[in-house]
């Protein structure tokens, strides 16, 4: 059984027991989530296609911490014109357990 949920402006393909890293929410490490944007659920040969979201669906999540992704280093450069930009980012994720699927 799977699910495509979005969160953080994302769509992710999920199943029950994978962790992932989703863009920054606002909770408590080691608290449970609900999420209930549900795009498509998949249960073997049963496909329910939501439009835009599947109706009573739901998955529940353990938020297991937060975290900052690895730098990323932004160049900008322009020839001969005597330019350099040099620029660092990193994102803020939360990291979730996936601990069951509800439709």
């Amino acid at each position: 059984m799977y699910a495509v949920i979005k969160t953080g402006g994302k769509q992710y393909r999920i199943q029950v027991g994978e962790k992932l890293k989703v863009e920054q929410l606002t909770v408590e490490s080691g608290s449970e989530l609900i999420i209930d944007q549900v795009l498509m659920v998949a249960d073997g040969e049963n496909v329910s296609v939501g439009s835009p979201l599947v109706k009573g669906a739901s998955v529940s999540a353990t938020v297991l911490g937060q975290g900052r992704h690895d730098k990323i280093r932004i160049f900008k450069m322009r020839r001969r014109k005597h330019y350099q930009k040099r620029q660092g980012h990193r994102q803020n994720y939360t990291e979730i357990q996936i601990t069951g699927i509800a439709t």
